[in-house]
């Protein structure tokens, strides 16, 4: 327990929650990109522990929440076809579809299987060499060159009943896309650390001085956290924008070399239309001329499905930092774990799901 326990430490803590409050002025408004913060954050208590003048914010960095509406309905189109096996991580079988989700279909006589690695599903089509298999590769970055990985172990091999629905974003672009937004309040960014121990951090710095905005690279235990609000609230105080790296033992400036060479040869860049925000131009990734063979949704003629979102659900304006899930007024009502009108309400890093998983109602805070 000791790696876990020494960024937990209480005492040290409090000493940082002291020290962000002695540099501490005015009013900042920091987000932290990634999903997996968030739920730290909340867990913690981080967000309420901080001054009041310091406003955390949560942003798009939970690939559940991102991926689009309708690239859930192709696989939920693929999932029910006879003779496919559809392999996917367990964090998409409750997003809601239009209509159902994938524990619905496997419900139904579908043969949707959990796997824990894109490699799982590659040995499922050496196995079943008579079925179709089809691996649901979503994700930031971080995920992307193990699904890169599969990709290119199939082609090897010349499996030819494998193939992949793929939706990768990518962080900088939807940086970017909020601070373009007129409505944009967020003064400072917490990069997420995992995606930067892949990419590295050079994308961030142009990010940096276009918009004068800081950008801190950031870890996820409660003392990780606490160290890159207080580095992002500095850099703020004292008038900088800067890229700062406050995950040293994970991430490195230049990341991952040959896991970047594996994403180059096997995806293309692409615009993508991430759910609940909208398009963003060249912020995803899909399969390269390589390797379009393996395009599931080609394969499985799903290319044209149209899909509208609950008008109920104001998941987007939460994956902007413009609204708290608690002050949705479908939270906690119409809009639960067990009846979800999007993916942030069921995903593992989904705001949403944090708030509703450690209590965050409006009435029970207003309760004497």
């Amino acid at each position: 327990m000791k790696y876990l326990d020494e960024f937990r430490d209480p005492d040290l803590a409090l000493r940082l929650l002291d020290e962000i409050a002695g540099i501490t002025t005015k009013h900042h408004v920091l987000m932290e990109v990634c999903g997996g913060q968030t739920h730290s954050i909340i867990r913690n208590g981080i967000d309420r522990l901080l001054p009041d003048d310091i406003e955390m914010v949560h942003g798009p960095g939970c690939p559940v929440c991102v991926t689009p509406l309708e690239t859930i309905d192709k696989a939920l189109e693929i999932a029910s076809r006879d003779g496919v096996i559809f392999c996917s991580f367990g964090d998409m079988l409750r997003v809601p579809g239009s209509g159902r989700d994938l524990f619905s279909v496997k419900s139904t006589g579908g043969d949707v299987r959990i796997v824990y690695s894109p490699l799982d599903a590659v040995q499922i089509a050496r196995d079943n060499p008579d079925r179709e298999v089809v691996f649901f590769g979503i994700g930031f970055e971080t995920t992307a060159p193990a699904n890169a990985m599969a990709l290119y172990q199939a082609k090897q091999e010349g499996l030819t009943n494998f193939s992949m629905l793929v939706s990768h974003v990518l962080v900088p672009p939807a940086m970017r896309a909020i601070l373009d937004s007129p409505t944009n309040r967020v003064e400072a960014f917490l990069a997420a650390g995992h995606v930067c121990s892949v990419m590295g951090y050079e994308e961030y710095f142009p990010i940096a001085e276009q918009y004068g905005t800081p950008i801190v690279v950031t870890g996820f235990e409660p003392l990780d956290l606490l160290q890159g609000i207080k580095m992002a609230v500095l850099q703020l105080e004292e008038g900088r924008a800067e890229v700062e790296n406050g995950y040293q033992r994970a991430v490195t400036r230049g990341g991952n070399m040959p896991a970047q060479q594996m994403l180059a040869d096997v995806f293309t860049t692409v615009d993508r239309n991430w759910r609940g925000i909208g398009a963003i131009p060249q912020s995803g990734w899909a399969l390269g001329t390589d390797y379009e063979a393996f395009d599931a949704a080609e394969r499985f003629a799903v290319t044209d499905i149209d899909t509208i979102e609950s008008p109920l659900c104001h998941a987007g304006e939460v994956l902007r930092g413009m609204l708290k899930p608690d002050q949705c007024p479908a939270f906690g009502k119409e809009c639960t774990p067990r009846t979800p009108l999007g993916a942030t309400m069921v995903s593992a890093e989904g705001a949403c799901a944090a708030y509703y998983l450690y209590g965050r109602f409006k009435e029970l805070e207003a309760t004497p």
